[in-house]
This record gives structure tokens, sequence and C-alpha cells, in this order.
């Protein structure tokens, strides 16, 4: 089986390489070249028929990911095929779907044919709720039933998956002679750590490594490594603990890549503003400029219900140090299972971040709006400021609550600046 990795190191020109550089304004041949040098990803399951591809890393514009999905004390799958529609409606690049409630394999497949964007997901989630379902202890997976999750999920046409294969145990030892105050606060990373301690092994994501890649080899499906030791909390960002994880992943990153396999690594969590450049060229030097999928990072702990924009300050500052995939934050995070509001809110904070990034990495396109947006403003063309807008349904909606004058906003009323010299 072919993948898109294969492709571009064969210099074949895939319809998923010829859609992306399309979307993106590029030729095929800077597609082709991005991701045979990996710096770059198309996330695409030939099994996914409804998906429209997009391209992930240098030289394209920065995406956002949203998250979705039901848990065991709140499960409703219609709602989040409902965030579905709203993650997409929102203008989001990338959905995980993050399920742990009953029925999540029918939710799963479900979300695939529904979706037009790509989908990830964490197979260690599945093994863990069947072994919650069977023993009562989510940890009490088997190595081989976590690989059968990988292949159960790349069989249903999932476009990447989220697999902690740096959680080793030297690391989870790091963790335990710390003063972390989080610890661990990826559940895959705790689960991994909780089955390694109680079997005395080495994590079979680890050690089984190249079986894996097999699995997402003969489905194309995308690797990305996760960061099962992100710090929860300022006050843990940069410890050995994380950057022991990293140095791990760029090596797995290397073995992705000869397997032919696509990359993508996962990246913190809570970091300092003071901090954020410094991770993302760790990030960079030590994965061999893989794309860097970052979530947030949040810039501080106590935005609780405001950390879509915690969130989006550190999104910024990761993109333009060199990040290229932001999972949002919605203003649930921390709090609850996010509503539908929560994931538009969510999307659109990550988009504003992503585009200021754009901006100032000098896309033409990203520049070109924002310039057609500040002719619309002076022109007090309010058409023209809907279409340009991220989030034309909130203009709208703002614009039919305030606005009671023809050609000026409440505001300023006839005190417009736009009008007294204009």
């Amino acid at each position: 089986m072919s993948t898109q990795r294969i492709a571009a190191l064969e210099g074949r020109i895939t319809e998923e390489m010829r859609y992306v550089a399309a979307e993106e304004g590029l030729s095929v041949e800077e597609v082709c070249a991005s991701l045979a040098c990996g710096e770059s990803a198309i996330p695409a399951n030939p099994i996914h028929k409804s998906l429209k591809p997009k391209g992930i890393g240098k030289p394209f514009t920065v995406k956002v990911n949203a998250n979705i999905g039901t848990s065991l004390a709140c499960n409703d799958p219609e709602l989040e095929l409902s965030k579905l529609e709203a993650a997409i409606d929102a203008g989001a690049d990338a959905v995980m779907d993050l399920s742990t409630g009953e029925g999540a394999g029918e939710l799963r497949k479900e979300i695939v044919k529904r979706s037009t964007i790509p989908v990830g997901t964490v197979p260690m989630y599945d093994a863990a709720l069947h072994a919650y379902e069977k023993k009562g202890d989510p940890s009490m997976f088997t190595p081989d039933e976590l690989m059968e999750a990988i292949e159960r999920h790349a069989e249903d046409g999932i476009d990447f998956v989220t697999v902690h294969c740096g959680v080793t145990r030297s690391c989870v030892e790091k963790v335990r002679s710390s003063k972390r105050v989080t610890r661990i606060v990826s559940r895959g990373g705790s689960l991994l750590a909780a089955w390694m301690e109680r079997e005395g092994e080495e994590n079979p994501l680890y050690t089984r490594y190249d079986e894996m890649l097999e699995i997402l080899k003969k489905h194309d499906v995308t690797i990305s490594l996760g960061d099962g030791l992100r710090p929860g909390c300022g006050a843990d960002a940069t410890d050995p603990a994380q950057l022991q994880e990293l140095i791990t992943l760029g090596e797995l990153t290397l073995r992705a890549w000869e397997a032919g396999v696509q990359v993508m690594v996962e990246g913190p969590g809570h970091v300092p503003l003071n901090q954020i450049q410094a991770n993302v060229v760790l990030q960079k030097r030590l994965c061999h400029g893989a794309p860097f999928y970052v979530l947030g990072p949040l810039v501080t702990d106590i935005g609780a219900g405001y950390d879509h924009i915690t969130g989006a300050i550190g999104g910024a500052l990761a993109g333009m140090a060199g990040a290229d995939f932001l999972c949002y934050v919605t203003p649930a995070e921390h709090l609850c299972l996010p509503d539908l509001d929560d994931v538009r809110r969510g999307v659109m904070a990550s988009r504003i971040a992503g585009h200021a990034v754009d901006i100032a990495r000098g896309n033409q396109a990203a520049i070109d709006r924002d310039l057609a947006m500040s002719r619309c403003r002076a022109a007090l063309d309010w058409n023209g400021q809907i279409a340009n807008a991220l989030d034309p349904v909130e203009v709208k909606k703002r614009l039919g609550e305030k606005q009671n004058m023809d050609d000026v906003c409440s505001m300023c009323g006839k005190l417009c600046a736009m009008k007294v010299f204009s």
C-alpha cells in the first residue's frame, strides 16, 4: 500500500496533493517536496470517502483542530455529531473524536462518514474503555488489545491517530521523582504509566512501534506522536520528563518516515509566554522539522471559563515560532464537556490566532483578506465586512442587535470618524 509520503519520495503527484496545492495557492511540486522532506503531512485515509484533504505543516497556512467526543459521564452521540457540524461550520481544519462513552465505535464510524475534514482519534481510549467494561480498570488493557484498537480505527477510516509512544518507563520515573505539581495530565499518558508500573514492562507502543507502523502504512494513517508528559500547569513546563519524551519522539519520527508513514508531533500544554518559543524551536530541532501540533499552549493557569483566550494567545506565539497545527481550547477546558457554543468559540479563537500568524509570515491571501476588510470599514460597507469576517454569523448578529442607522454604527453614530474626515 502506498502512502502520501511514499508517493512524494517517488515524485508521484497524488489527487490529494493537487487538491491541497489548489487550496493553498501553491504548486504541486512545492507540496510534493514538503511531504518528501517531512515538513508537512496530508492526513488522508483512502477509506475516508467524504474527505476534502488539508495540508498541515510548512509551507501551508496554520491549521486548527477541534476536539469532540462523548465521555462516561456525558454520553450523547447526537450532540457530538452536532458538534462536528458546528466545528466544520466554524472553519475547523480537522476534528478529533475523543469518545469514551458507550457506543464509541459506532459514533466514530458516523463521524468519519459525515466529516469533510480529517478525523483523528486516540486508540488508547478505545482499549481503555474495553478494559474498564470488562475489568473495571481502564489500565487493564493488553498490548494485543491496544494494537487491535489501532487497526480498528485505521479500518474505520481515521486519518490520523495520537499514540503516546514516548512515555517510557524512564520518563515515568522522572515524573515520580520530580516536584511536578500536576503529575501526568494526559489521559493516554496516565493510562500507559499505570500499566507500566503495574506490569513492570516497557510501553507497548514503544516496544511494538514497528508493528504499529505497518498497520498505519497499510491504511495511510498519519501518526501523531502524542505528548503524554505535557505540562499540566505553567510550573511544570519544560521539565526533564517533558524533554526526555520529546527526544524519544524525535527518534521515532525518523523511524516512521523510514517506514513510509507521515508524522506530526504533539506539544504542550501549559507554557508561560517566555518559554513558548524555546519549546517550539526545541521540537523542530529534535524532531527534524516535522509538523508541530500544539494544545494551546495555555499561557496562564487561572483563565478557567476563558481558556479559549489563554490558548489563543499561546497559539499565536507558538505559530510565530514555527508551530503548524493549533488544537483549540474551549471556554469549558478544565471544567466540563464543551457544548455547541463552546466548540464554535474555541474554533474561532484558534482561527484568529492562526490567521494572525499567517499575516505575520507573509501569506498573501491572509494579508489581502485583512486589507479587504479595512477598505470595507473605510467605506462603511457592512455587507463587505460580513463577507470578510472570520465569523460572519457573529457579525450579522451584532449588527442586527445594535445597528439602528443606515450608514453608521451605534458606537459613534453621527460622530463617526470615517464620516467626519472622509
